[in-house]
């Protein structure tokens, strides 16, 4: 029965009581509390993609995120109320942690979404990974802040990696170790 219950939780991490209490005693629990984070699915392709070409000029197209789901990645959307307030995906292998893809709905930012989507990735992999890495543009300074908030520490720079109106730009490289 233990493990029934631990496979159900890898699809849904939710907290009933806080809802529970939010409906009874509206104002009692923070929004961001209620945020739920679940297993991504195909059904939920187009809110996704509504929210990749909100903040992507070079966005991932459909087919990407199908052959992220069809190739088991770890891909999650987190969640409010049955509306997707953003995705994160990540990939693991051979003791290493990979994230492909974190975004949240622009009219939702600076709600503490890209952190909760963070946190749950790192959580995920401990004690699978030892290391997980990510590329970020250096121009998308509040994704750095979290990031470096968040320990992960600058390793690299990959030149040209994502494509730009002008032409190419780097990535910065970062690593977060897991103990």
């Amino acid at each position: 029965m233990r493990d029934l219950f631990d496979k159900l939780k890898t699809l849904v991490v939710y907290d009933a009581d806080k809802e529970f209490y939010a409906k009874v005693f509206p104002g009692s629990v923070p929004r961001r509390d209620l945020f739920r984070m679940r297993r991504m699915g195909m059904a939920d392709l187009p809110q996704v993609l509504a929210i990749e070409r909100q903040n992507y000029l070079f966005p991932w197209e459909e087919d990407i995120f199908e052959d992220c789901l069809k190739s088991g990645y770890s891909c999650w959307v987190c969640e409010e109320l049955d509306r997707v307030l953003g995705y994160c995906l990540l990939s693991v292998a051979v003791g290493e942690a990979h994230i492909l893809n974190i975004s949240v709905d622009p009219a939702e930012q600076k709600q503490g979404i890209g952190r909760k989507m963070l946190q749950h990735l790192i959580d995920s992999v401990r004690g699978r990974a030892e290391t997980v890495f990510l590329e970020v543009r250096p121009s998308n300074e509040v994704a750095i802040a979290l990031y470096e908030d968040m320990g992960f520490n600058e390793i690299g720079i990959r030149k040209n990696y994502y494509p730009a109106e002008n032409g190419r730009e780097d990535a910065i490289m970062l690593a977060l170790q897991l103990f």
